[in-house]
């Protein structure tokens, strides 16, 4: 169904419907039913709307959304005492020199917002060289999110789940990836032309994404990008032969990445056949 012209883009309407579409892509789904706290949402500031969270409190789902901090920050971030920030992690799960997390939830007014939300701020010193920006406190970069994550338990320390958090990055890097299938210019002239022009983008950006994790799961080839993916893997010349009611791939044993695509093949077929 097309929108109106008038209507508006990047609402909670928006949201709710992006990842109500990715839940019925996860295995078991049955419709009608609540995924529960097992499935995470992360989304980056735009998701932080009271109508987005309400939903998926209601639908209980675990959540882990950037949240705008209000303008009497630097007051609240003075409250703290210095022995309650606890160091946050870098993507190793190591100590990040220069960089720390704190509750906030309890110097919060969360009037309207589900229960059970939780805020954790985040302070950092910047790069050297960095510019400081408007919001930076006490020449600290300060950033926060929303979480319904509860504390106890293991992973679930303020760090750990900072650094859960920042993890959602990984979506820049297929909007990047996407960009570089097709997804950089709308090559054709009518509007219904491109809709299906980009159809097909997201279908082989997702297709690419599942060979890579389930095909190449132990080579580093599962991080490359497109564009090292068609100059060592898409490109193997190869044939295709009909025997005995099958049809035989043969990849050119001179290619120089040719055995690591027979291995990704191998461990295709030897996945159990999905339903």
């Amino acid at each position: 169904m097309t929108p109106p012209g008038n209507a508006g883009s990047n609402t909670a309407a928006d949201h709710i419907t992006v990842i109500r579409d990715a839940l019925r892509q996860l295995p078991g789904y049955r419709r009608g039913t609540r995924p529960g706290r097992k499935v995470l949402i992360r989304t980056d500031g735009a998701g932080c709307t009271h109508d987005v969270i309400k939903w998926m409190h209601g639908q209980r789902l675990s959540y882990s959304v950037g949240f705008t901090l209000p303008a009497e920050t630097p007051e609240l971030l003075e409250l703290i005492p210095q022995d309650v920030w606890q160091p946050a992690l870098d993507a190793n799960d190591q100590i990040r020199d220069g960089a720390w997390v704190a509750e906030l939830t309890d110097l919060l007014d969360l009037t309207g917002w589900p229960p059970g939300m939780r805020v954790i701020a985040r302070k950092e010193r910047p790069h050297p060289g960095a510019q400081l920006r408007i919001t930076d406190i006490d020449g600290h970069r300060v950033t926060a999110f929303a979480t319904n994550t509860r504390p106890g338990g293991p992973g679930t320390q303020l760090a750990n789940l900072e650094l859960r958090h920042r993890r959602r990055a990984r979506c820049e890097d297929r909007i990047r990836t996407a960009k570089d299938t097709g997804l950089r210019a709308f090559p054709l002239h009518d509007f219904a032309q491109n809709q299906i022009w980009l159809a097909i983008v997201a279908l082989a950006a997702e297709i690419t994404a599942w060979m890579q994790m389930l095909a190449l799961t132990t080579h580093d080839a599962r991080r490359w990008e497109p564009k090292r993916l068609r100059l060592r893997i898409f490109t193997i010349p190869a044939t295709i032969a009909r025997h005995a009611r099958r049809t035989v791939l043969h990849l050119a044993d001179t290619a120089p990445w040719a055995s690591l695509a027979h291995q990704g093949l191998q461990r295709l077929r030897r996945l159990a056949a999905p339903g």
